[in-house]
């Protein structure tokens, strides 16, 4: 059986992960991946690079991102307003630009062998969905949600923005689209509840497809002691990747890697520099807990040049916190050692629709403590695999992150049981194995199956 999935972004966020996830694992198909691509080989954002080992058709936008006008020469938008950023605003983007890009994936699934496929895997909601309908209607198709496009719709249904001047054209789209769809892909039992209203879909269509970690990378190997302080002075020291607002690098020296030495735990960040991820929230908080020792808070993630709202960096400086450390943007397969070289996984996100990286630190036994609203809320057993705090809430998390760091017995003890929990439930074979049940419906036109409201087997 063959699938072919389509990703009109290049790989810099989670959807890609799990794209790349789901194509390695799915048992008994031939997985085909028609995506953006951005930069030369060995950057992690090239798109042969990440998927390495993958049937990949890839849309080369180099030339595109660095034109006058970057959609009108065929880069992908962004469900993100960004002032600055070449990828513009979806709700922006005009119908010629939208015909332009619908014309581009038609040509871009057909090389992909689209015609031939049994199923169409198309992640989020972009023009690939119309392109799709309209070269490949008879293909049946599975959409995937993975988030962002929904905050982009609440936005628009809250009243859009100045400069997004054809916002109801593409909620209509979104939405007819999704219509359009034999089974809509969610991230959390929240999203299955709330999707079919907000998209005007068949309740029976929604299924809950939680992201999921790889259980041959993500494990359990502490670092410790000297080999701890070697990783951080690497990544911080030796090898800088951070980046300050104007675009320059951020380096540290041996000295600055005093908390570090001094063997007290370590809290991670890990994700983008967005204005939902609220990360100069988190480092106010940091610098309000009153720790009994030294705790490093690194900041790993903020992809060069892309931030929104304050920069991290311009909060550390404020809050004068020297022991908050920017290292920068690393490649998800350098993730289990930045994991296992902490303690802590921290996430300050309002709305995070899933946060994969939450399953892959509790992969590795470390405890969360995350926002109590959506995904996290579901994955997080409060009290007993991390901590939960309210959204925007500076003294709250200041009291977790306190508790958490404090409290080194009780760290240890959520963060086993989340590795448990992780591991039963957010495997990617155990997904995937769900997943090929549904791509079998789905391309034999089958209603969904008892049980067909989640991919997982608890």
């Amino acid at each position: 059986m063959r699938a072919v999935m389509g990703l009109m972004f290049f790989p810099r966020g989670g959807s890609a992960q799990v794209a790349r996830y789901l194509a390695r694992s799915l048992p008994g198909w031939d997985v085909t991946i028609a995506c953006g691509s951005l930069g030369a080989p060995g950057e992690p954002s090239h798109a042969e690079t990440f998927y390495a080992g993958l049937d990949v058709r890839p849309l080369d936008y180099t030339a595109a991102a660095a034109a006058a006008d970057p959609v009108g020469a065929g880069f992908q938008p962004s469900y993100e307003d960004r002032p600055g950023a070449p990828d513009r605003v979806f709700a922006g983007v005009d119908d010629a630009d939208y015909e332009r890009l619908v014309d581009i994936w038609e040509r871009r699934l057909a090389e992909a062998g689209a015609a031939e496929a049994d199923v169409l895997h198309l992640h989020h909601l972009t023009p690939i969905h119309e392109a799709a309908e309209r070269a490949f209607g008879d293909v049946p198709r599975i959409g995937h949600l993975h988030g962002t496009e929904l905050l982009m719709l609440r936005d628009i249904d809250a009243g859009a923005p100045p400069g997004w001047t054809h916002a109801a054209e593409w909620a209509d789209r979104m939405r007819r689209w999704a219509r359009g769809c034999e089974r809509l892909l969610v991230l959390s039992p929240d999203a299955v509840r709330r999707v079919p209203g907000l998209l005007g879909v068949d309740p029976e269509r929604v299924v809950w497809a939680p992201n999921g970690f790889d259980p041959a990378g993500f494990d359990r190997r502490p670092l410790t002691g000297s080999a701890r302080l070697a990783h951080w002075r690497r990544w911080l020291v030796e090898e800088p990747r951070g980046w300050d607002e104007a675009g320059e690098v951020v380096a540290y020296e041996e000295s600055d890697l005093a908390p570090f030495a001094e063997g007290g735990p370590v809290m991670l960040y890990v994700g983008r520099f967005t204005d939902v991820k609220r990360v100069p929230l988190l480092v106010r908080a940091h610098a309000r807990a009153l720790f009994k020792r030294r705790a490093p808070l690194v900041l790993l993630g903020g992809f060069p040049g892309e931030w929104e709202g304050e920069h991290p960096l311009q909060t550390v400086r404020e809050t004068g916190d020297r022991d908050v450390f920017l290292a920068g943007w690393h490649g998800h397969e350098d993730l289990p050692d930045g994991l296992n070289a902490a303690d802590l996984l921290v996430l300050a996100s309002v709305h995070e629709q899933f946060g994969a990286v939450l399953v892959e630190a509790m992969a590795c036994g470390l405890p969360p403590v995350a926002i109590d609203a959506y995904g996290p809320a579901e994955i997080i057993d409060a009290g007993a695999t991390g901590w939960l705090v309210p959204p925007d809430d500076e003294a709250a998390l200041a009291a977790a992150l306190t508790e958490a760091v404090d409290d080194d017995a009780e760290r240890r003890r959520r963060g086993a049981a989340a590795y448990e929990a992780a591991r039963g439930r957010y495997s990617w074979p155990a997904l995937a194995r769900g997943l090929a049940r549904v791509y079998e419906e789905v391309a034999e036109r089958r209603p969904p199956s008892a049980g067909a409201h989640t991919l997982t087997s608890t």
